[in-house]
């Protein structure tokens, strides 16, 4: 066998290990669940909306934390949930909480909106399986 290909081999083995292990450590229980605790689906609010959100059965913490059981939110605005096997993008529809946090204030404009939240691991990838909250719809006033 060639030194490249020998090469080659290890670098597959060590994705492979790698995929692996990030795999094992994004486990989530059965049981866990996140939601929105505030505001309450249908309710009529004013901009800067406070979103607070909640979460059962797993920890929060930042992300980069190597640390099973748990992961960290991300707010979707105005959008389906993104593929549940890849990293969660990060954009103006998907903010991230990398810090941990476990509410925001935001500015929405005027009109209804949807809002959802997803549990991210470490590496900001939804955990298997995924911890999502139902999607609500609010309407801001003028």
């Amino acid at each position: 066998m060639t030194l490249a290909r020998i090469f080659s081999a290890c670098t597959l083995a060590t994705a492979i290990f790698a995929s692996n292990v990030a795999a094992q450590d994004s486990v989530a229980p059965k049981d866990a669940k996140a939601y929105i605790i505030s505001p309450s689906d249908g309710e009529i609010v004013t901009s800067p909306v406070t979103v607070v959100f909640g979460l059962k059965g797993m920890g929060v913490a930042p992300a980069g934390t190597a640390k099973k059981m748990t992961g960290h939110h991300h707010l979707i605005i105005d959008s389906d949930l993104p593929p549940l096997d890849e990293n969660i993008p990060a954009d103006e529809n998907h903010i991230h909480f990398g810090g941990g946090q476990t509410e925001v204030s935001i500015d929405l404009a005027p009109g209804e909106h949807t809002l959802q939240l997803l549990l991210g691991d470490m590496n900001h990838i939804p955990h298997n399986p995924p911890i999502f909250s139902q999607k609500i719809t609010i309407t801001v006033k003028k």
